[in-house]
């Protein structure tokens, strides 16, 4: 069974609401939308306060190429468009809109009849692409890049296969695992719906076995999909990074940055994203709602979530049966990759993957003790790195070592400071550095 071959760790998985189905949350009183729900530039707004809006109106337009729309995922009134703390901790630009009813756009198609892809012999790839940038449909395994442009590669470059991120190997997460179960047949349509976009005939679904019944199921439904396989994979995180999977799944390297999955001829998307852009591109549905995991050790009823974006985490807390007593910190996302949220007011916005409440118990640090050069860290790293001299020449400030060391190559998963006997920040250290290096690139280049 294949995996990839640099790192990796293997974490408790954590899996509990991975029997629970999906069911729908209960719509807000009040829906927030936040302009930076994905990567790039910006939305721009195009409503004002007193504006009357339905499910899928259109509330903020891209504000560039890399960019993407904000569309509503109710019905009712702008109260304000304001700011708002988001995940990160920061205040942003917001739409607020006081719910009034569920009423939808006419364009949008709401019957669960399949529509399959000889159904529309007028799509090709220019439309599909362009009804997918339309819709506001981004990455929804976390990093939230606008899948539009994945979808352009750029000059020189050119696609060999589609590959499916559908590994959730983030512990506790079980969103894409009941999505697969529930909703096979339009992930499927989606795939073929990205194949054709990007002009291939080979896709992949990487699955690791730990889902077995979502692989006997995706098995068997795309042996009726031309060109579509699934392929199982060991378990071993973080098998769901672009390149570990990429490495897993056909057996290709992508080299250091500027280094992009098209440059070895894949194009990644997740299987959540896989979904969304069926219901965008057959269904006429901006990207408005997705599949959240709400879990925990002490949480009473750990569960799937269908949300509205724009839905107060608090209120997602409260479907699962509240706030335990024992708990020391919600993590929005999972535990390796996720980070702490300040406030249970924060909107749920595009990459919303998970809120997961950590015991105090859990999420009591050990306190850091010195290095003991084991070099655990380095064995773990996914990318090849040395963390621990990442971490080192971030904490020293030394920027012109740390690019030199290759920094940017971090896709901060966590395994180094999971592994670390020390209990060492080196993540923590490392994503600092690697901001700072970022910043100093970019500065450089404008120049």
């Amino acid at each position: 069974m294949k995996t990839f071959r640099i790192g990796g760790v293997h974490p408790a998985e954590n899996k509990l609401s991975a029997a629970s189905p999906i069911r729908k949350a209960q719509l807000p009183k009040q829906a927030v939308f936040s302009m930076f729900q994905h990567i790039g530039a910006p939305a721009k707004p195009v409503v004002k306060k007193g504006d009357e809006v339905k499910v899928g109106t259109l509330l903020a337009e891209a504000g560039g190429f890399v960019s993407a729309p904000v569309y509503s995922s109710v019905s009712g009134k702008v109260s304000k468009v304001d700011v708002a703390l988001d995940a990160s901790g920061t205040r942003r630009p917001a739409i607020y809109v006081d719910v009034e009813g569920d009423e939808w756009e006419d364009s949008i198609d709401r019957s669960e009849t399949l529509v399959r892809l000889s159904d529309r012999p007028d799509l090709d790839a220019k439309t599909i692409v362009e009804k997918i940038k339309n819709a506001g449909i981004v990455g929804l395994g976390g990093a939230t890049f606008p899948c539009h442009v994945k979808l352009t590669p750029p000059p020189g470059c050119k696609a060999e296969c589609v590959i499916i991120n559908a590994v959730e190997c983030e512990p506790y997460l079980t969103a894409d695992h009941r999505l697969m179960l529930e909703h096979a047949d339009e992930i499927l349509v989606g795939v073929e719906l990205i194949m054709k976009a990007v002009d291939v005939k080979r896709g992949y679904i990487g699955i690791e076995n730990n889902k077995p019944d979502a692989i006997r199921l995706m098995t068997e439904k795309a042996a009726g999909h031309e060109g579509i396989e699934v392929v199982p994979l060991k378990v071993k995180y973080p098998q769901g990074g672009e390149k570990q999977l990429i490495d897993a799944v056909i057996g290709r390297q992508v080299p250091a940055p500027p280094a992009i999955p098209i440059n070895v001829g894949a194009v990644v998307q997740n299987v959540g994203t896989a979904f969304a852009i069926y219901e965008a591109v057959m269904k006429n549905k901006p990207l408005i709602d997705r599949i959240i995991t709400v879990t925990g050790k002490s949480v009473k009823q750990p569960s799937n979530l269908l949300a509205r974006l724009g839905t107060p985490f608090q209120q997602l807390i409260d479907e699962c049966g509240g706030l335990p007593e024992d708990t020391g910190k919600i993590i929005g996302g999972g535990p390796m990759m996720g980070k702490a949220l300040i406030s249970l007011e924060v909107p749920m916005t595009k990459g919303s993957s998970g809120l997961l409440l950590m015991t105090e118990e859990e999420a009591r640090r050990t306190a850091p003790q010195p290095c003991i050069r084991c070099a655990k860290c380095v064995s773990a790293c996914p990318m090849g790195l040395e963390p621990y001299l990442l971490s080192k020449v971030s904490e020293k400030q030394m920027w012109d070592k740390a690019e030199a060391e290759d920094i940017t190559s971090c896709i901060e998963c966590g395994s180094c400071q999971f592994t670390c006997p020390s209990n060492r920040p080196l993540l923590d250290m490392i994503r600092v550095g690697k901001s700072t290096v970022m910043g100093i690139i970019k500065s450089r280049a404008a120049k």
